[in-house]
């Protein structure tokens, strides 16, 4: 269920002791078609314990890697998640680089999870399960937590902030996650870690599981080594009320002259990116996207524009876009990063807004309890073609122009860098842009069909992106993954290259060292957007200490930028290639100093007369 009124999941909290065994789990998820097998343990079995059922269960919904920081209230769990042969463990340097991993694992693969110990790891994850909560990715945080018998007593326990109250990290992960779940008996645990799961795809959002230290290696009846597949219902739309949106929306955008359709972020959780390719291709309109929906939406689409971002989007979209007499997004998110300080020259009455089950025509009606991905599905089949926004677009189009050419020797421009970026790209590839200005430069890249793209928009937590970069390589094994990310980001989580190093990545890291945070300086500059400079491959150099497979480089020039490239894309292609490239400090794109002087003005606005 999702409230109408804030738009977000309801939120959950089973609690073993408080709330008593309950009957049995309805509904469950999906299993995929294999996993490794293993030897059947039957009720009764010494084996039939709480740490191998949440093992098994993580590999029935996906996971295949869970990226975990020891700590003595989880080690046991730990030993069963090692154990389990279709999971691999990766150990993170510290909680917050896993929760980043978990992160874009959960984007490469659809689901992520991690494993901490009680509060003091549990607090550290916890900035990362709120960016995950914001991008509506489904993760599975896993808490060791304390020993089932100190519950309910007055005992001052390690790891907590001197109270006899165990309940500070469960209330701290409470508004970030759509459920908790606080296992510290065995008579409920299969269901409590059952629903946890569930409810973590069904609401595509992270949950919080806590398991006593104690209760892992207990056996119980209830558990058995190949849990029962459980099955997941898909959501269905009110078809009474399908059909009457799809009466409104056609009726609405038939009238229409020019209008566009824009995809945005949500597309992801409602899976209706190949509804939304059909319906464009059906419709004959312009297509565009959100900057936090690239990648998404394929860019080879015969009417695709580019990137709607208000006063910084690609060349022409927003001309075509805000001039339009009617609009479709499907799935957006409109807060002040995406509207450029709220500058976006839109109206509510041109637009048909479709939220993962919600559509909403002009300024009414509202219908509720329709999939996005069945309505578009049907609107594809109801809408008359009209092409004129696309035709009007191609009619103002100009192609972009290249970068001057570098002199020989010529201090690297950011924008040369780019140019080179995109000769990079294959399907093969998936790009991860950090906070920043990669941000802005990122957008402009032209992606082939099947290139992946990761960026965290609604939260923007600098840093993100070497976690993130960790757990999408070692999920999608199938792309090499290029990462865009400045030296103030880079300087957060940088330890993290030690673990891509260990579980063998072949990444490509350009870290743009241009002596600070850039895109603070843009919004508002001070003495404190400056930072030390690092001897960047030289740390990465003593972080590989000769073990795995790694490969650095400093760039200054063109030149030097085209040696390193060729070298990491042919003999060290196996490689985890740093290039560290570096940038004069103003040198930014000109869509950042846009955005920034916009965000300003948005974050400096006086107080309202009282």
């Amino acid at each position: 269920y999702v409230s109408r009124s804030t738009n977000r999941p309801t939120m959950e909290t089973g609690i073993g002791s408080v709330d008593g065994p309950k009957g049995a789990p309805s509904g469950a998820v999906a299993c995929p078609a294999t996993f490794p097998a293993s030897s059947p343990t039957f009720v009764g079995s010494p084996e039939a314990t709480l740490g191998r059922h949440l093992a098994r269960r993580l590999v029935q919904v996906g996971v295949g890697d869970v990226f975990a920081v020891p700590g003595d209230f989880n080690l046991t769990l730990l030993d069963y998640l090692v154990a389990e042969p279709g999971l691999r463990l990766v150990g993170c340097c510290n909680e917050l680089n896993a929760g980043y991993a978990a992160d874009g694992y959960a984007r490469a693969k659809g689901v992520g999870a991690c494993a901490v110990t009680f509060t003091v790891g549990g607090l550290s994850v916890l900035n990362a399960i709120a960016g995950a909560y914001s991008e509506n990715l489904p993760l599975i945080c896993i808490v060791g937590g304390p020993n089932s018998n100190d519950y309910g007593t007055n005992r001052v326990l390690h790891h907590t902030i001197g109270l006899p109250d165990f309940s500070q990290e469960l209330r701290c992960f409470t508004p970030v996650t759509c459920y908790q779940a606080v296992v510290n008996n065995l008579d409920d645990a299969h269901e409590q870690i059952d629903k946890a799961i569930s409810t973590a795809l069904k609401e595509s959002k992270p949950v919080y599981i806590s398991v006593s230290c104690n209760l892992p290696s207990v056996p119980h009846p209830t558990f058995s080594r190949d849990p029962a597949p459980y099955f997941l219902a898909p959501r269905m739309s009110n078809q009474m009320g399908l059909e009457a949106a799809v009466e409104a929306t056609v009726a609405f955008l038939d009238k229409a002259v020019k209008p566009v359709m824009v995809a945005g972020p949500k597309l992801r959780v409602a899976k209706a990116g190949t509804a939304f390719a059909e319906l464009a291709d059906a419709s004959g309109y312009a297509v565009a996207t959100m900057p936090s929906a690239k990648g998404l939406v394929a860019e080879t689409l015969p009417r695709f524009i580019g990137t709607y971002w208000g006063a910084v989007s690609t060349a022409f979209c927003a001309e075509i876009v805000e001039s339009a007499d009617a609009y479709l997004f499907a799935g957006p998110i409109f807060n002040d990063y995406s509207s450029v300080g709220y500058s976006f020259l839109l109206k509510k009455e041109k637009a048909v807004i479709v939220q993962p089950d919600r559509v909403t025509v002009g300024n009414g009606p509202a219908f509720g309890c329709i999939m996005m991905k069945d309505f578009l599905t049907e609107l594809g089949k109801r809408l008359k073609k009209n092409t004129t926004a696309y035709e009007n677009y191609k009619r103002i189009w100009v192609p972009e122009g290249q970068p001057p050419e570098s002199e020989p020797g010529e201090p690297l421009r950011v924008n040369v860098l780019f140019k080179h970026v995109q000769k990079m790209l294959t399907g093969d590839s998936a790009v991860i842009a950090e906070t920043g200005d990669s941000w802005f430069n990122c957008q402009k890249l032209k992606l082939p069909d099947g290139c992946g793209y990761e960026f965290q928009m609604q939260y923007g937590s600098i840093g993100w992106s070497v976690g993130a970069l960790l757990g999408y390589a070692q999920g999608a094994t199938d792309k090499r993954v290029i990462a865009c990310i400045g030296d103030g980001s880079f300087q957060v989580t940088a330890q993290d290259v030690s673990t891509m190093l260990r579980c063998g990545q072949n990444s490509i890291i350009f870290l743009i060292n241009n002596g600070g945070y850039t895109i603070e300086v843009e919004i508002h500059d001070g003495p404190y957007n400056v930072i030390k400079n690092w001897n960047y491959t030289g740390l990465v150099d003593a972080i590989h200490n000769g073990e795995g497979n790694c490969w650095t480089a400093k760039v200054t020039c063109e030149e030097e930028l085209t040696a390193a490239i060729e070298t990491a894309t042919g003999d060290k292609k196996d490689c985890l290639c740093f290039i560290e490239v570096v940038a004069h400090k103003d040198d930014t794109s000109k869509e950042l100093l846009e955005w920034g002087s916009r965000v300003s003005t948005a974050n400096s606005r006086p107080p309202n007369p009282q």
